[in-house]
């Protein structure tokens, strides 16, 4: 059986391509693009032949040709909200990736670019748990107001490779446990991952949660509003303010956690009280989180804690400290996307998962 997949995952200033026998990496490349170059181009879509050629070109020089793979594993992007798993890239999907539902950014280009090498080749694309999965249940769609109704843009793919990961590694399935998954990276998202399915979780992104390295997390609702009737403020601002210029940045001058935790131990007191409230706050939701598993199955069988700032062990000594009354806690380092693309994308070829239809 053919195992090869090309894996796409396109970012914001470059474009990550990767190549699996199996779930064996044989080839990597990051195609980086110049931001200067690609705001030229104009809206993101338009970057679409540019990175595609990029991608082709790169295939030739390594002497594969479309028609080798088995399957093209495309990163998701902010499409509308939907359940886990491995979806066809289809023409709704396509539609609703040009148009950018849920927001514009790079990683819409994913299912683009599968699409059109599909369509060169005959060979299948797929995404996999983009950001945008919603598996809410009902309760947890209540957001204060009937006029904002809570919804999902979290580390999916992370979070739910690292789950099964776990799973594996204990002789489990990941549909039959309880478990709290925290990605910690440039944002941080905790899912209640509850019989195969994140019953609660945040709008990463749209400022729920933690602070976090860069970004500012909930925030009480009457300094926001001052916030926006500042003479000096406006929408764009704001929104640039509270998703890239907060957190840990907007305390201590760096969303470096490495150097933080640097200058913490060197004896850096404001730092230091700084990492003690971050340390707080993911912990606090993590808590929170186990609400959720308690409402739903009234048990939590393991904390797993991922993403890059895993890679520090003070981090994860600190948050552990706070959370492990509520469950014993595991670290996953980092993050692999293009192993997790490739391993949903395995799944459907062996008979595992049904790919879902995007609709």
């Amino acid at each position: 059986m053919n195992e090869r997949i090309l894996v796409i995952n396109p970012g914001s200033t470059s474009t990550k391509i990767a190549i699996f026998e199996g779930e064996q990496e044989v080839y990597s490349e990051t195609l980086r693009h110049d931001a200067k170059e690609l705001a030229k181009m104009g809206s993101i879509v338009d970057q679409l032949p540019y990175r595609e050629e990029l991608v082709l070109e790169a295939l030739h020089k390594s002497h594969y040709e479309l028609t080798d793979f088995a399957a093209f594993a495309c990163r998701g992007g902010l499409v509308r909200q939907m359940p886990g798993g491995t979806y066809r890239v289809n023409e709704a999907l396509v539609r609703d990736s040009r148009a950018g539902v849920s927001g514009q950014h790079a990683s819409n280009l994913g299912a683009l670019i599968g699409h059109e090498l599909e369509l060169k080749s005959g060979v299948l694309a797929y995404i996999v748990d983009p950001p945008v999965v919603n598996e809410l249940s009902e309760r947890a769609t209540y957001s204060g107001h009937p006029l904002i109704e809570r919804v999902c843009v979290f580390h999916a793919l992370n979070q739910r490779a690292v789950a099964r990961r776990y799973a594996a590694s204990i002789g489990e399935a990941y549909e039959d446990l309880n478990l709290l998954v925290c990605h910690m990276g440039g944002g941080i998202s905790v899912g209640a991952h509850i019989k195969g399915k994140v019953l609660d979780t945040e709008d990463a992104v749209g400022g729920e949660g933690p602070f976090s390295p860069e970004r500012a997390g909930s925030l009480p609702v009457n300094g926001v509003i001052d916030l926006c009737f500042r003479e000096d403020m406006t929408k764009d601002k704001l929104k640039r303010m509270l998703t890239r210029r907060s957190g840990l940045l907007a305390y201590t001058g760096t969303n470096n956690m490495r150097e933080l935790v640097e200058a913490a131990k060197a004896g850096d007191e404001k730092v230091q009280k700084a990492l003690d409230a971050f340390y707080y706050q993911v912990a606090k939701e993590i808590a929170a989180m186990s609400i959720a598993a308690k409402a739903e199955a009234k048990t939590v069988d393991q904390i797993l804690l991922t993403g890059g700032i895993a890679h520090s062990k003070i981090v994860t000594d600190a948050i552990s400290g706070l959370v492990d009354w509520i469950a014993p806690v595991t670290v996953y380092p980092g993050e692999d996307e293009m192993l997790a693309l490739t391993q949903g994308v395995l799944r459907v070829l062996h008979g595992e998962e049904k790919a879902r239809d995007y609709a």
